[in-house]
């Protein structure tokens, strides 16, 4: 077994013991393989490990990874997005988990009609409140699940937030928490069309915690491919 092929099984591993801590089924927990900057040889590693879905930041890199490699994955976009780069991303892309505005949203459902599909989406919430992060404020993100919900080419299916990095990932557990309830209290409104069935947040350094307060896709990279180069 190659070495991303090992790490996988250990982080997959860790992941169920997490779930079943929290009274979770493992199964509801995807694991994404964040691969910006990562080479094909790589990635072709993970998707062999069993890995099936892919995240990446930027549209030129997955554009091209996605022609290249030709593979039956998932792409989903997890990096800021332009309103100007919506065109692109609807055809690339499975999900996107940074829509964080109206005006990216309303441009995401134009190009997804042109393109005849409806594009799934999460909406990403900056939950720490940190200036130098995306996302709708928390206390503005059920105002703006409301406006979306009105746009016939996009489909909510939940949330996603970056909290901030810590040595101790317990740190980091606040801000999941603060996801899932903010899942849970737009969820009770019953917006039609509205699916919070997604809840996008953990990465290399927290998934455990994230996995133990409800999340369904943890984006892992380093801990899959080692230090960025």
């Amino acid at each position: 077994m190659s070495a991303v092929g090992e790490n996988i099984r250990r982080i997959r591993e860790e992941i169920a013991e997490a779930a079943l801590r929290s009274g979770r089924e493992p199964s509801e927990i995807r694991l994404m393989a964040v691969t910006k900057t990562v080479d094909d040889k790589r990635i072709l590693e993970a998707i062999e490990a069993g890995v099936d879905i892919m995240g990446e930041n930027y549209i030129q890199e997955a554009k091209r990874k996605i022609e290249a490699m030709d593979v039956d994955v998932k792409w989903h976009m997890i990096g800021h997005l332009q309103s100007n780069k919506a065109k692109y991303a609807v055809r690339l892309f499975d999900m996107v988990h940074s829509v964080d505005r109206m005006g990216l949203a309303a441009e995401l459902d134009k190009r997804s009609a042109a393109a005849d599909r409806v594009t799934d989406i999460l909406v990403e919430v900056n939950v720490s409140g940190e200036e130098s992060k995306s996302g709708v404020r928390a206390d503005d993100a059920p105002a703006l699940v409301r406006e979306i919900a009105r746009l016939d080419n996009l489909s909510i299916r939940g949330l996603m937030t970056m909290p901030p990095w810590f040595d101790d990932p317990e740190d980091a557990r606040p801000y999941c928490v603060a996801l899932r309830e903010l899942k849970d209290r737009i969820a009770a409104e019953e917006i039609p069309g509205v699916e919070m069935r997604e809840l996008s947040m953990g990465m290399s350094g927290d998934y455990r915690v994230a996995v133990e307060e409800g999340a369904t896709i943890v984006r892992v990279g380093t801990a899959i491919f080692g230090a960025r180069v």
